[in-house]
């Protein structure tokens, strides 16, 4: 069966989780440092069929592959289309050996002790359906820490665990992410209450409940070692977090046992304008680079 393939992938193999995710809002951000300005569209449809003819560039470039990519974070409206003739997820998984994930969330909610949660998803239950029915492995959803609060924290984590056992009860893999921001004042301290927080909910896990974490480089090397050996965690990976790709390679190297899971940082340096081979050439470095990283 497909899904113990795919287990047994994310659990174990080299490589890191590429996040090709961005939504609506992030989208044009994303478009700019691609080198597309918002004058090559002229509506919501037209930027997302730009964005994801990028995607697709990626998937497609012979750099990406599941001998160096473990997994690949989906927005929906990507998960929705095709590439090469066939599903995304599809092509990820049958044609590039790929796990496919989906992002889930719908955002963040104002700022409240020090943290944004997750805004509320009516349709989640909905959408898990589908993104299983269209071969979907996991899901992501990002909160943010930004201050030391420890009622925040805890509201962030405990959101993201109840949540989370929903997705592993709808037969999928979670991503839990409390992104803590890299310019958090003492983020060390955030952290220090980030981890006490997610080692209780990772406690209170039954034995069949896995899922996996999706973590701010930290400021202590290790600190999140108890989190990579714990027996419900599947993999903990490291987002990049605004951080330069040089950066974030750097912090992750002296974490054992992360990985990453790259958006910015992995498509830094990648252009529109450059012709096919230069396009693999940028790709195919920061792929080398990341994985390098990840495998320590």
């Amino acid at each position: 069966m497909t899904n113990v393939e795919q287990l047994e992938k994310i659990k174990n193999a080299p490589g890191f989780i590429g996040a090709l995710d961005q939504s609506g809002g992030s989208t044009p951000k994303v478009l700019g440092l691609y080198g597309v300005t918002s004058d090559d569209w002229s509506s919501d449809e037209e930027m997302f069929g730009i964005v994801h003819a990028m995607r697709s560039r990626i998937m497609t470039s012979a750099s990406f592959g599941g001998d160096r990519i473990l997994g690949a974070i989906l927005f929906e409206d990507t998960m929705d289309r095709e590439v090469d003739g066939q599903s995304t997820p599809s092509y990820l998984w049958n044609v590039k050996n790929v796990v496919p994930f989906l992002k889930v969330d719908k955002g963040l909610a104002d700022l409240v002790d020090g943290a944004q949660l997750l805004l509320p998803m009516p349709d989640l239950d909905s959408l898990l359906l589908k993104a299983s029915a269209a071969g979907i492995f996991g899901t992501k959803m990002r909160s943010v820490i930004k201050e030391v609060n420890e009622t925040g924290v805890n509201a962030v984590v405990d959101q993201q665990f109840e949540i989370g056992r929903r997705i592993v009860a709808a037969g999928l893999m979670p991503i839990i992410e409390p992104e803590v921001d890299i310019h958090c004042v003492n983020k060390a301290a955030a952290e220090d209450l980030l981890k006490a927080a997610i080692m209780k909910q990772l406690n209170s896990l039954n034995a069949d409940e896995s899922v996996m974490l999706k973590l701010t480089l930290p400021e202590k090397d290790g600190l999140y070692d108890d989190c990579v050996s714990h027996p419900n965690v599947a993999r903990v990976v490291a987002l990049s977090g605004g951080y330069s790709r040089e950066e974030a390679n750097d912090r992750l190297t002296r974490q054992k046992g992360m990985v990453a899971s790259f958006s910015r940082a992995l498509a830094e340096g990648l252009s529109a304008q450059q012709s096919d081979d230069e396009f693999d050439a940028t790709l195919d470095s920061s792929i080398a680079s990341i994985a390098a990283a990840s495998a320590t």
